[in-house]
């Protein structure tokens, strides 16, 4: 199961982290809302392509990855979203849309916006649409050692955008997260709480 074997990579690397068990969500936005974590400390993890090497990017629940910039920032000459089934068998055991942020696991790079690299903590999918672990930046760094990139926007800068230059925002290779459904909880566990809330306290956000 990706959700034990994650854990137990942590564990045998002597890192600690908190797991928190929510109620079945399927956007970075929605997780994030489920497990009371604050969504700019939520990573969404973006399958891409550069040229022909597929990477993951790490950007915050909040945000989406412009392709533009991604492109400009790691000097590829093409650079898009990649389709599920260009990677469903490549991270074993994991859901679609549950891949942890560490792209060393699987033989991928993996680019991790800046906006989650000055956070303190951050939680992340931990391979299923009902568990996520919170641990501290300066620990997935030294595991995953990712590079370190400036390309997350807001939706609505990433729509923008997409009408100046010219181009559909419908289009699949322009988009970092496709839309899905999703199973809303009423209400969340009070210990779910605790975890996620200490994220924006221990980051001085509360």
């Amino acid at each position: 199961m990706a959700t034990r074997r994650i854990r137990e990579y942590l564990a045998g690397c002597k890192i600690p982290f908190i797991s928190i068990t929510h109620c079945c969500a399927y956007t970075a936005q929605e997780i994030a809302e489920s497990a009371r974590v604050p969504g700019r400390y939520m990573a969404k993890v973006v399958v891409v392509w550069l040229d022909d090497q597929m990477a993951i990017v790490v950007v915050p629940a909040t945000h989406v990855v412009d392709l533009i910039r991604l492109r400009r920032e790691t000097g590829a000459e093409e650079a898009r979203v990649a389709e599920e089934a260009e990677f469903r068998d490549r991270f074993i055991d994991c859901q679609i849309g549950t891949m942890p942020p560490f792209g060393n696991l699987f033989g991928i790079e993996t680019l991790v916006d800046r906006r989650l690299s000055t956070a303190r903590q951050f939680a992340f999918n931990a391979g299923t649409h009902r568990d996520v672990d919170v641990i501290d930046y300066a620990d997935y760094a030294r595991l995953a050692r990712p590079r370190i990139v400036d390309v997350a926007v807001t939706p609505g800068d990433f729509e923008t955008v997409m009408r100046t230059s010219g181009r559909s925002t419908s289009s699949t290779r322009d988009r970092s997260v496709r839309p899905s459904g999703a199973d809303m909880p009423g209400n969340e566990r009070a210990s779910q709480a605790q975890c996620g809330d200490s994220i924006a306290r221990r980051d001085g956000a509360g």
